[in-house]
Parts: structure tokens; sequence; C-alpha cells
């Protein structure tokens, strides 16, 4: 197994050993998927959306997907602060396989919880087409491998967890809420949608809703195109930052 392999096998490793990680971060959907399902339903139904359980849960992935892949890099600076990093980084191995290998383990933990939240989902009334279910893990991973590079590259200038935690909370929530995951995105203020436009969730999470046998609002080649030529750029960025980390 290469530095790749070995890199991607430490993240899930890590993954699997931590039940109180899997179990937290399903917290937080699950409450979502109860609240804002259950809640906002009939009135969502009422307006003629239909099903809101139906409209939500890709939404809902998606939010999981985003969590578990922004704050993965925080095991960046945590490396760091214990030394791992530096022993790493001073191996005879090129800096950017070392990237991409932990990017690579934190984009399938991410779909991994993503994954996870689309059983209890499926629990709730979630219905989905499965013979469209291999599109839809292609959603979910160019989703985490687009996040992931980023939590990698904004931890990269980093060296504070405190300070890495607070930026990440400044960028998740409006990154989430605008996407167009809790609302439809027709008929909104033009504010409004054309931050949806610039949000790169809105095209993971109109992706999986297409995928998922719903209809998509910007088109699911345009949301694979977009989305795929975003994540390239990440980890071009996400590379870049890593290299030039002080051994």
């Amino acid at each position: 197994m290469g530095p790749i392999g070995i890199l991607w096998l430490r993240q899930i490793k890590k993954y699997l050993r931590s039940k109180s990680r899997i179990i937290g971060s399903i917290a937080q959907p699950l409450l979502f998927l109860v609240a804002f399902g259950f809640g906002f339903g009939p009135i969502f139904a009422k307006a003629g959306g239909g099903s809101y359980i139906q409209f939500l849960a890709p939404g809902i992935i998606a939010m999981s997907i985003l969590f578990t892949a922004l704050f993965s890099g925080i095991e960046i600076i945590w490396d760091k602060q214990f030394g791992f990093l530096k022993e790493t980084l001073v191996a005879p191995v090129s800096r950017f396989k070392i990237m991409v290998g932990r990017t690579l383990g934190g984009a399938t933990i991410s779909l991994a919880q993503g994954l996870i939240v689309l059983l209890i989902s499926l629990l709730f009334g979630f219905q989905i087409n499965f013979a469209l279910l291999p599109l839809a893990l292609v959603f979910g991973f160019l989703i985490a491998l687009f996040f992931t590079a980023l939590g990698t590259a904004i931890a990269s200038v980093l060296d504070d967890m405190q300070g890495f935690q607070l930026i990440m909370n400044f960028l998740v929530m409006p990154i989430f809420f605008l996407s167009g995951a809790l609302f439809p995105l027709e008929g909104l203020p033009s504010i409004i949608t054309w931050i949806a436009v610039v949000d790169p969730l809105s095209y993971g999470v109109d992706g999986l809703r297409a995928a998922f046998g719903g209809v998509a609002h910007f088109g699911i080649l345009l949301d694979f195109i977009i989305l795929g030529l975003l994540t390239f750029v990440a980890l071009g960025i996400g590379s870049y930052l890593f290299s030039k980390i002080k051994a």
C-alpha cells in the first residue's frame, strides 16, 4: 500500500474507533429531519410542495457531508500541535501525496456520514430511485471532496484550533442555509438567489435532489460540471497551501 493508501486508512481507522464521533455527527441531522420535516411538513404540503421530507432529506444529507468534511481540517492543526504532521512531512514522500491521502480519507468519512443519514431518512419515509443511487453517490463524494479540500486549505494556514473552529462556524451555517437545502430556490428575493448561485453547496444539494428522483433547479449536468470544476480548484489550492506548511 502506497503513502496515499496508508494515510487514507489512518483516517478511516481513527473514525471507526471513535464511536462517540459517529453518534454525535448524526445527532444534528436527525434533529433537523424531525423538527423541520414534521414541523414544516404540513405547511409545505398546503403550499403545494408535496412531501417536505422528500424535499428536505437530500439537503440534510448534504449538510451532514458538509459539516464532517469541513471540520476534518481540524485534524491537521491537531497533528501540528502533537508533532505527527512534522514526522509525516519530513518523510521521503511528496506533500501532494500526503495531502491527497488525508483528503481522500476525510472525504470517505464524510460520505459515510451522509450514507448513515440517508438510511435514517428512509425510516422517516424518504423515497429514492435506487437505480440512480450511484449518481447520488457521485454527487455526495464531490461534495465531500470539495469541502474536505477547503477545510485542508484553511487548516494549512492556521495554527490555532479555536481560530479554525470560529472560521468554520462562520462559513458552515451560511453555506448550508443559503444553499436551498431547506427551501425551494424559486421565487426568492434577488439577493438570496444570487447568493445561492455562488454557493457551492447549492449545486451539490440540487444534484442530490435530482439523483434521488426529484427535480433539479439548475439542471443535473450543470450541477455536475460546476461542482466538479470547483472540486478541482479546491484540491489545487489545498495542495498548494499544504505544501507551504513548515515542518
